[in-house]
């Protein structure tokens, strides 16, 4: 979600409470939208629950415009597919063979 106006010039500076700054716990995410935004409600959950019904708590909700939703979707499969080659890299199959030592070119 750069800013591709003005250049790069711009940054934004956001300062966070500290309340906001610790975040909430979602394990839940439900989207919805109307002719002009989109809506996602994310919720705690507790999964462990055998009950038909499971018990939830809404921990926040964000309305979105179309425009902002796309710029979100893009940087969510920007993140995502980075975090699933860091961890492709770190769970690679040790195979305990290191190749063997090069001679110095002459």
């Amino acid at each position: 979600m750069a800013d591709s106006e003005g250049g790069g010039g711009r940054h934004i500076n956001i300062h966070f409470s500290p309340e906001i700054m610790a975040g909430v716990y979602a394990n839940f995410a439900n989207v919805s939208h109307s002719d002009y935004e989109f809506t996602v409600t994310f919720a705690r959950v507790d999964h462990e629950v055998e009950d038909e019904e499971v018990p939830g708590v809404v921990v926040s909700r964000v309305n979105l415009s179309p425009r902002f939703m796309r710029e979100l979707i893009d940087a969510m499969e920007d993140n995502f597919a980075k975090w699933q080659t860091r961890e492709g890299i770190r769970n690679l199959p040790d195979t305990g063979d290191t190749p063997p030592p090069t001679a110095p070119s002459v």
